[in-house]
């Protein structure tokens, strides 16, 4: 139990005291209400004594009494009715509120901090009031008059008569059996009798001497004369006197401090009635009705059958509140107006001298007496005390079970019966604190009357002999507290009598409280809870939950769990703050557990009561709380709890309809999932147009496509500033997410919509239904400063002018469904926008579930979806930045950098360019050359310029070089739809070249250059605003099959330079599907014949295979090979050699085909006078129409299959060491085995599709870079190199040999030996045959080279002369030469052979060395193929 103001041992004594009863004559009861107090009301202060009392036991021994207090009150012969009392109780218990600012008491119990309050004076109030306003029994005596005050006052024309009228009044009472009530403790009742004198109005001398006769009458221990009204009730006069008695009146008070001008504290129960009035102490009006001086009232109790229906209760506690029947409040009310402080003292005087002269010895007699009946009845020894052993050691009677006794609780005692003379006796030491005596007659008494099975007297003999025990100083013997079960057992299940068996309980649990055995206490107050009375059972479940929480090791949920079910019964008692109050401290314990379906009840229950008691904003609170958390609850459950707390938040902003808008704690929204997007919506493809992909809320963010898309834009950036990227350069976002940079302020254009992406949650099973949701924005305009313009605007009706905004009417989301919603701002103005979140109707739709209480509001929503209620509020978008990580101190801290997603900065006009595709190809055979158009249009109102695109894969489009225009097309290119430019030929010029020429930097490809950033040629560099621009644009299908995402991004600029943004960028993403076409393989390999034409060295032999690997999935029949052309800048092709005689070169699928070409230097001339950027294109055609390879778009293909080539840096020419000399004689020799010679292989593939021809064209690119090495036009993929084992030594730092390879030393010098093929000898006439040979010898390299021809044969194992059958040659056997640049000399040689037969004459061997080299490479030169001879006998 929580803690109380009072101790055990002072409460009950206060609980029971010495009643006495006041019986005034009117004229003393006017005296009185001058104070606005009646006669008892006057006395309450001053009735407790401070100092100890004295009187003598039986055995006449001197007794203390402590803190005596004695009651006095008017008599009432009316009990009091239950209803009446169960009003008083309930009102008692809502006046009194925990007080505000009251400190509560932190209990920390495991992880538990509680806030519980430390009293619960509601409790002490009730339980006070409880014990004071029992009614007075026959079984028990301790609430009985022990005494009357006649009272009567000095003024009254004839007093000691009034005295008379009075004792015959109070005899007539007390003796007439007329009257049942009020009860008298004994017969002979002390009757006092005092003279009151009212000082300021009456005639002291006559008081004085009306005294005198009184005590010549009834002695002076009988009567008193009582002086007051020493001043006139004028209080303005004079000082303030202290008013004793409001704190007593007040708590007694029916109505929670009001007054009323008939009589304090009473309480009208008809508003027409001024003479039916209820007051606690039943001094009323009193209305004189046959002569008598008083007519006594019901009881202060009873209830008028008449009362106001308002009146009428609910249930057994369910009181509605009755203030307004209120008359007069009791503001203005001064009690004790009258009285001085001498007439205090005089009051507090006449106390001690009544019960000191009166009371206490009239007690004491009375002891005696009963002490004297009880020892002559038992015919025992004179002293009670001596024969208290053997009583309680003679026959004993054994206690019998409660149930083995038979109900006899109706079993009634006659006044005068011993046994009830045993329990006066008790009560009466009771009274006057002797607890040793009492508990002997209690426990006397509860054996008789078990004897005789009276149940109810038996009960309250075990009740006060446990509480005696208890009380009985030095405590002699243990609290027995099986006598209190069997009590309260008794009462409650024989004696159906709830109201004493509570009187039982709160007193034990009090001593068992104060003994720290809170369970019992616990178990004993939860017993009495029942049906018949929801507030005794609230707070008894309450003081239960106290007594878990202060055990030694406190039980938190027990605690809490009594709580709720204490919280539940204060709410059907009708007290509704106190049952607010235990729900809000049983959430204590709840919240955050995980106990989520018991934390919802609790919740629902805090909003309703506060709804109930007007405290919306906590109503409003509480039902938040179901909806945020993650609700365990069935889908109608939640229904129910939506609507309602729509219905509550409804009721809120009806109040303050202008105030701010209400936070809505639905739907969930993710800030940080938010997205914001700058521009229009792409538009959809129209037809044969397909609009730039660029960039949309529809794509998923990618790190990787993100980071090329930088990389693009920035080599764009740098091109245009001449290959610096500006400091100030940061990469276009047009979308704006979680993986942006989002720290500066992001840049909008004006006339251009803000798009922001808000990602809503439903948490909840029901379907939420948000209409007319906008965005909430803030803006400030350029050039204007101050606060002033910065409001909050939500409605497209606010300023129209600066920001326009969407509207969503409806957005419907499911239940447990996650939804974004995209809402746009159209900004009309330049300035600073700060978007802070959305604003929307919170509603669900009508006809799920209907609140219990409270049915669904007929909706005043039009729309898809019915709409049964909905709230308009807002949610705020706040986004929190990236966690900071560079410097020490943020590393050390958690520290958040800004995110400025949602705060654009509208810039000036900016032009707009929207690009569409025209007939742009979805699926490409490998290498198929195909045009399309681009259509550019500028759809602002400003001018562009400067337009670029940028791509990662240049060698997948052109728009045409600068030559694009000079070559007509010819006819038949023009009925074909063919992309070339082509030119019809004779049959004359078949086999052999037709050359062309054409400079790369015409083609935008040169030395240093950026292949990837194209410049689109628009007419006049400008796309004026509205206009738009169609330019063809070739596409060459990737060499590899597959299907690739190809990036462009256009780069253009304003023509008005603008300080925050200097370009813009528009993305398109190309998806191209190829399958396999032609796969072009080629070598190239010096001629043997080593004069050309021109009688100079350096003839080629090209091989070209190509093979149709087609897997003919795209219905292609067949591929043709039309021409083969060369690009070099040195060699070109000359003519075709072993040209089948099928004209066409035919290839279907899976053949190969074998092309071979003779490839000569181009003539020095040429070679003089073109640029080092020129290439010579050699045509060899297999058809009747050239293909001009030199002009777009072969060309443009071809110098972009190169470009990667191209951008190698070029080697610098540097000072000659003696290393560097040693390289460069290196580099020479490997340039000996290089070829600069490029094949491009053009074709047709015929493709049947729908039952109709189509030809498609093509172009295959080989790069020849090394002699004798085969070059491929497809990227060879790359094998993954086989696992090394690891090396754990260090490899010792060797310089890597400049020394060529035997590959390249073999191709410095060129060998060709001339001779007859067959050679006719007659052996018989001449044995030795001798055959003249010519060795050519060919240098390859542009430096002088030393050469040494050894004719020796190299070894005579039996395997060379198999090889090299049994010749020698004749002469000189080595010779040395020196052959200056790109000489050719020939050596005249003789073979000499003695058989016929078939020889390999291939065996001199060639060693080589540069002659200004020290260092000899030499090595033997290898010769590709036999030089056979045959030798015939003539």
């Amino acid at each position: 139990m929580a803690q109380c103001v009072q101790s055990v041992q002072e409460l009950i004594p206060d609980s029971f005291v010495p009643c006495v009863a006041a019986l005034c004559s009117d004229e003393a009861e006017r005296l009185t209400r001058r104070n606005h107090l009646s006669f008892a009301e006057l006395l309450k202060p001053f009735s407790r004594f401070t100092s100890e009392v004295h009187m003598r036991d039986p055995n006449n021994q001197l007794h203390i009494i402590k803190n005596l207090k004695i009651a006095v009150s008017n008599i009432i012969t009316q009990p009091p009715q239950s209803g009446a009392i169960r009003k008083l109780l309930s009102d008692v218990v809502s006046a009194s509120q925990p007080a505000e600012g009251l400190v509560a008491n932190v209990i920390t119990v495991g992880d538990y901090d509680l806030n519980i309050s430390a009293t619960t004076p509601w409790f002490e109030s009730y339980r006070e009031t409880f014990l004071q306003s029992m009614p007075a029994s026959d079984h028990e005596f301790l609430n009985h008059y022990l005494a009357c005050m006649l009272v009567a006052s000095s003024s009254e024309a004839e007093p000691v008569e009034q005295f008379s009228k009075l004792s015959q009044e109070q005899h007539r009472i007390q003796h007439n059996n007329e009257y049942s009530y009020p009860k008298w403790f004994i017969p002979n009742t002390l009757k006092y009798y005092v003279l009151l004198h009212d000082v300021s109005a009456g005639d002291e001398q006559r008081a004085d001497s009306v005294y005198e006769e009184m005590k010549q009458k009834y002695g002076t221990q009988g009567c008193y004369l009582l002086k007051i009204n020493s001043r006139t009730s004028n209080r303005a006069s004079d000082e303030q006197i202290p008013d004793p008695w409001s704190q007593y009146l007040q708590k007694n008070s029916i109505q929670n401090q009001e007054s009323y001008e008939d009589g304090p504290y009473t309480i009208t129960s008809n508003k027409n009635s001024d003479s039916n009035l209820l007051s606690l102490d039943g001094l009323d009006n009193e209305v004189k009705v046959d002569g008598l001086p008083n007519n006594f009232r019901a009881h202060s109790l009873q209830l008028d059958q008449s009362s106001d229906p308002s009146n009428s209760f609910d249930g057994p506690d369910h009181v509605k509140s009755s203030s307004h029947e209120t008359k007069k409040t009791n503001t203005g009310i001064i009690h004790g107006a009258c009285l001085t402080l001498t007439d205090h003292d005089r009051i507090r005087q006449f106390i001690q001298e009544f019960t000191f002269r009166g009371l206490l010895p009239h007690i004491e007699k009375t002891i005696r007496q009963l002490n004297d009946q009880l020892i002559s009845r038992k015919g025992l020894s004179r002293s009670l005390f001596s024969a208290t052993k053997k009583w309680f050691s003679g026959s004993k009677v054994p206690e019998k079970s409660i149930n083995e006794l038979k109900n006899t609780s109706g079993l009634l005692y006659p006044p005068e019966a011993p046994e009830l003379q045993i329990r006066k006796m008790a009560d009466l030491c009771f009274l006057v604190q002797h607890y040793d005596l009492a508990y002997s007659c209690y426990h006397t008494a509860k054996k008789d009357f078990l004897n005789d099975q009276a149940m109810l007297y038996a009960a309250g003999a075990l009740e006060m002999a446990a509480v005696s025990a208890f009380l009985q100083p030095g405590a002699p013997r243990p609290y027995p507290a099986h006598y209190m079960d069997t009590a309260i057992q008794t009462y409650r299940d024989i004696c159906k009598n709830m109201v004493l068996a509570e009187r039982c309980v709160l007193l034990s649990a009090e001593i068992l409280k104060s003994q720290s055995k809170y369970s019992e206490a616990a178990a004993l107050l939860i017993r009495l809870t029942s049906e018949d009375s929801d507030l005794r059972s609230a707070l008894l479940l309450e003081q239960a939950a106290h007594c878990f929480i202060n055990m030694k090791n406190p039980m938190v949920r027990k605690y809490a769990f009594h709580m709720i079910l204490a919280g539940h019964r204060f709410s059907k008692a009708g007290q509704k703050k106190h049952a607010l109050r235990c729900y809000c401290q049983a959430m204590q314990v709840y919240k955050g557990k995980g106990w989520s379906l018991a934390e919802d009840h609790i919740n629902f229950t805090i909003g309703r009561q506060s709804y109930t008691l007007r405290q919306l904003d906590n109503a409003v609170s509480a039902f938040r709380h179901i909806l945020i958390n993650e609700s365990k609850q069935s889908a109608s459950q939640q229904g129910a709890f939506l609507r309602e707390y729509l219905y509550v938040y409804k009721n809120v902003s009806q109040l303050s309809p202008d105030g701010p808008l209400p936070q809505l704690p639905l739907p969930y929204i993710n800030s940080s999932a938010t997205r914001v997007f700058f521009g229009h919506d792409r538009r959809p493809a129209d037809g044969e147009k397909q609009a730039a992909t660029h960039i949309s809320l529809d794509q998923e963010y990618d790190s990787e496509s993100s980071q090329q898309w930088r990389e693009l834009e920035e080599q764009a950036v740098a091109v245009v500033n001449k290959g610096i990227i500006p400091s100030n350069f940061h990469p276009t976002q047009y979308c704006l997410n979680n993986f942006s940079d989002n720290s500066r302020f992001p840049l909008a254009v004006v006339e251009e919509p803000v798009t922001v992406e808000v990602a809503f949650r439903n948490p909840l099973k029901v379907p939420l239904l948000l209409t007319d949701l906008s965005l909430l924005w803030k803006f400030q305009p350029k050039g204007i400063c101050g606060k002033d313009n910065e409001e909050v605007k939500e409605l497209v009706t606010v300023e129209p002018e600066m920001i326009g905004a969407e509207v969503i009417s409806e957005f419907l989301i499911n239940s447990e469904e996650s939804k974004v919603a995209r809402l746009k701002l159209f900004p009309h103005h330049i300035g600073e926008l700060h978007i802070l979140g959305v604003v929307y109707n919170l509603g669900t739709i009508q006809g799920s579930v209907t609140v219990d209480g409270i049915g669904a509001l007929p909706g005043c929503h039009t729309g898809k979806h019915s709409l049964s209620i909905s709230v308009r509020g807002r949610q705020d978008l706040e986004i929190q930045g990236p966690r900071l990580n560079n410097t020490k101190e943020e590393k050390t801290s958690i520290k958040y950098g800004p995110d400025r997603r949602l705060d654009p900065l509208i810039t000036e006009e900016m032009p707009l360019l929207e690009v569409f595709f025209i007939h742009f190809p979805t699926g490409l055979l490998c290498g198929e050359i195909r045009k399309a158009y681009v259509e550019f249009v500028n759809v602002s109102k400003c001018p562009l310029t400067g337009l670029k695109v940028v791509s990662k894969h240049p060698e997948f489009f052109t728009f045409g070089g600068n030559t694009a225009v000079l070559t007509p097309l010819s006819p038949s290119a023009s009925e074909n739809c063919s992309a070339y430019k082509t030119v019809v030929t004779d049959s004359t010029s078949m086999c052999t070249a037709l050359i062309s020429s054409a400079s790369s930097v015409d083609f935008g490809i040169g030395i240093g250059s950026q292949p990837e950033v194209i410049s689109v040629p628009l007419p006049d560099t400008v796309l004026l605003p509205g206009a738009s621009v169609q330019l063809p644009m070739w596409l060459r299908g990737p060499d590899e099959e597959g299907v690739h995402e190809i990036n462009f991004l256009f780069y253009y600029e304003s023509v008005k330079k603008q300080p925050k943004i200097r370009h813009r960028i528009l993305r398109h993403t190309a998806v191209i599907c190829t399958s396999r076409s032609l796969n072009v393989r080629a070598t190239v390999y010096r001629s043997n014949s080593l004069e050309d034409e021109e009688g100079r060295g350096g003839n080629m032999l090209v091989f070209v295979d190509i093979e149709n690997i087609n897997t003919s999935e795209a219905g292609v029949k067949e591929f043709h090979i039309v021409q083969v052309s060369s690009s070099s800048k040195h060699w070109k092709l000359q003519k075709s050699v072993n040209l089948s005689e099928n004209k066409d070169a035919k290839l279907a699928s899976r053949e190969k085909g074998k092309f071979c070409f003779k490839a000569m230097r181009c003539k020095e001339k040429e070679a003089a006078t073109q640029s080092s950027e020129k290439y010579t294109f050699a045509d060899i055609i297999f058809g009747n129409e050239q293909i001009i390879s030199s002009a777009s778009p072969c060309a443009d293909f071809f110098y972009r299959s190169l470009s990667s080539e191209l951008k190698k840096p070029q080697a610098q020419p540097s000072v000659h060491t003696e290393k560097q000399s040693l390289e460069d004689a290196v580099r020479l020799i490997q340039r000996c085995s290089e070829v600069d010679l490029n094949i491009v292989v053009l074709w047709k593939a015929y493709v049947v599709e729908d039952s109709k021809q189509l030809i498609l064209e093509g172009q295959h690119h080989v790069i020849l870079h090394t002699i004798g090495k085969e070059a491929f036009s497809y990227p060879r993929k790359q094998e993954p190199p086989e696992m090394e084992l690891l090396k754990f030594v260090r490899p010792e730092n060797t310089t890597v040999s400049s020394r060529p390879s035997v590959e390249q030393l073999s191709s410095l010098i060129k060998t060709s030996l001339h001779y007859p093929e067959s050679f006719n000898h007659p052996f018989h006439q001449k044995s030795l045959c001798l055959v003249p040979v010519t060795l050519l010898l060919s240098n390859c390299s542009k430096a002088d080279v030393d050469v040494i021809v050894d004719l020796r044969h190299k070894t005579t194992s039996p395997e060379a002369l198999e090889i090299h059958g049994s010749f020698t040659w004749l002469g000189q056997t080595q010779y040395k030469l020196q052959l200056k640049s790109q000489e050719i000399h020939s050596l005249q040689l003789k073979a000499c052979f003695v058989h016929t037969g078939v020889y390999n004459l291939g065996t001199p061997r060639v060693f080589a060395k540069l002659s200004d080299q020290v260092t000899v490479f030499e090595t033997s030169q290898q010769n590709s193929m036999p030089a056979l001879i045959i030798i015939n006998n003539v």
